[in-house]
């Protein structure tokens, strides 16, 4: 009785509105310092923008190291091995195939066919995306006006301060805005995966495994498709480390509280992800105009309404 009391009372806990926000930002402000970090790592390890197939090596080492911190991390935790039985090893294979192998490969494509403006507002659609597939493929909550509202204002900030003065060209193509697009989707979809396998299994073991299994998945054809790392150095190692860090902390948290809340309530905090991404980029690379103060205050600000919106009443209406 006091073990189901304890899950409880710590379920109850992760619904709070203030906690979900916390833990949310924790997650997109190192989502948001991945971007600058990549960078930074392609210029460590020497990596050429234009060598897409040693980028998803480079990204599929990142992952195989996430997966075993976070292993490590949750057996700690938990005090016993985070092992998978044998009825969680094919969610771990799908979720692996969503969250890593599809949203990553895809993404890194269409990277290096388009311009990082146009690529930061699709991959920001994905906040969007992933509610309007809980709602309507999962059925997992109801659409609502409410929410459709918020995700327009939110994604409305998004646009804000991605823009920066640059032009966006309507020139589409699949292996660009294309593949930009089924990134998102894929993400969108492993969000909502991630609800319904962590009903049954943990989540944090969940996303430890998939990251061991699509990280190498990953290494294999960025190898096989002629990625190399031909320089490595102890800043670059330790880079990579960060990197691996920001994955294992921020998709164990994001899914702990996938499990436990609604994916409209988790989902819109992800409009957060792109602002952090610039404002940290502009701090840590110089990048960004100097216009970029007041467009990042007026993207916060559609951001915090979008996600007000949302959230507002949500505790009560669960299946809202």
């Amino acid at each position: 009785m006091n073990n189901l009391e304890t899950t409880d009372n710590k379920k109850d806990f992760l619904q709070k509105t203030w906690v979900v926000c916390a833990l949310a930002l924790v997650c997109t402000f190192l989502w948001g310092s991945a971007s600058p970090c990549i960078k930074l790592g392609y210029a460590y390890f020497q990596i050429p923008s234009d060598e897409t197939w040693t980028q998803v090596l480079f990204a599929g080492m990142r992952f195989v190291l996430a997966g075993i911190l976070t292993i490590l991390i949750g057996s700690i935790i938990n005090r016993k091995p985070l092992l998978p039985s044998k009825s969680s090893a094919p969610n771990i294979v799908k979720l692996a195939l969503f969250q890593t192998i599809i949203q990553y490969i895809f993404f890194y494509m269409g990277l290096a066919h388009n311009s990082g403006v146009k690529s930061s507002i699709i991959n920001g659609s994905n906040t969007f995306l992933c509610i309007l597939v809980a709602s309507l493929v999962f059925r997992q909550e109801k659409l609502t006006i409410r929410k459709l509202a918020g995700c327009i204002i939110g994604f409305a900030g998004v646009i804000v301060v991605t823009m920066n003065g640059q032009k966006i060209d309507m020139n589409l193509s699949l292996s660009g805005e294309g593949s930009l697009f089924l990134a998102a989707l894929s993400y969108a979809f492993s969000s909502c995966l991630i609800k319904i396998y962590s009903k049954k299994d943990n989540p944090v073991m969940l996303s430890g495994y998939q990251f061991i299994f699509g990280g190498i998945v990953m290494v294999i054809l960025g190898f096989a498709m002629g990625g190399r790392i031909t320089h490595v150095s102890v800043s670059a190692v330790l880079m990579l480390f960060y990197l691996a860090c920001i994955s294992a902390v921020a998709y164990s948290l994001w899914g702990i509280l996938l499990k436990h809340n609604p994916v409209s309530k988790v989902a819109i905090f992800g409009f957060t992800n792109p602002v952090f991404g610039v404002l940290l980029s502009a701090w840590w690379l110089g990048e960004g105009g100097k216009e970029l103060g007041l467009k990042a205050v007026v993207a916060l600000v559609l951001v915090c309404v979008g996600i007000c919106i949302v959230n507002v009443n949500i505790g009560s209406r669960q299946k809202a």
